[in-house]
């Protein structure tokens, strides 16, 4: 985030508004990444899976798969002879065993590579089913969005969340959560909690994984480099110091609208 972006952060906090960051990274992700002193009121991290009060750093919800959902899920997968990763719960979900195909399937090899430390082989013998933050299965782009809608349709009493890969920004994940996770209805529960309107709400995202969140925000904008089918849904802004101008155009809005 550029300087000019921080500031801005730091300037609407002086006037009273709350400050969410709202991420697919697991809460040992992000507070990699965030500075203990970052300007923002709340973290909602794993999509919505849980959420953190950022000045007191305590957890204040979470979300789990349980035992059975996430034994549905696993055999899907394998009959579907996806690659996935099964995330422990909040808030040491950074932690997962995984399951591949041995195909060849480089994004995936990648992330278990580089969370090497916290990722166990998964032996569906021996596997015992138990809770789950959620389960990721990675596929090429090419067949990836398709892989994506089956899933999704194959498990319709749970969420599932497509995104475009953080490593080589190409591959789709596809991120399966209990039912009613995500940014969107975690954003809603901190509006509950401070009894703000809807109304009031600007939502900003970049890719499909915010989709959710900018349909709820009663104002959502695109920063950055987003999908151009996202292009022809929301109102969209340049990528240099894109925060500050969303933030900007919708103080304009809000503020014509008095």
């Amino acid at each position: 985030m550029s300087t000019f972006d921080l500031d801005t952060l730091r300037e609407i906090g002086e006037k009273g508004i709350i400050r969410v960051i709202a991420t697919g990274r697991s809460l040992y992700s992000a507070r990699a990444v965030l500075q203990d002193d970052f300007p923002v009121d709340y973290l909602i991290f794993s999509s919505g899976a849980g959420i953190v009060g950022w000045r007191e750093k305590r957890l204040l919800m979470k979300q789990s798969l349980t035992p059975d959902e996430v034994k549905t899920i696993v055999k899907l997968l394998l009959v579907l002879k996806c690659d996935f990763m099964v995330h422990d719960p909040v808030p040491y979900n950074h932690f997962f065993t995984y399951y591949t195909s041995r195909r060849d399937n480089p994004d995936f090899e990648r992330r278990r590579i580089l969370y090497s430390e916290f990722a166990t082989e998964l032996d569906i013998a021996s596997y015992r089913y138990r809770e789950a933050c959620q389960i990721i299965a990675i596929e090429p782009n090419a067949y990836g969005g398709s892989m994506a809608t089956r899933v999704r349709q194959l498990l319709p009493g749970l969420k599932v969340i497509r995104t475009t890969s953080p490593l080589d920004r190409q591959s789709v994940w596809i991120e399966i959560f209990p039912s009613g996770v995500s940014k969107a209805s975690a954003s809603d529960w901190i509006c509950r909690k401070h009894g703000i309107n809807g109304k009031r709400v600007l939502g900003i995202g970049n890719d499909y994984n915010d989709l959710d969140l900018l349909s709820w925000a009663h104002t959502g904008i695109l920063v950055g480099d987003a999908p151009e089918e996202l292009k022809s849904m929301f109102v969209a802004v340049g990528e240099k110091n894109g925060f500050s101008e969303a933030v900007s155009l919708w103080l304009r809005q809000r503020n014509a609208g008095r």
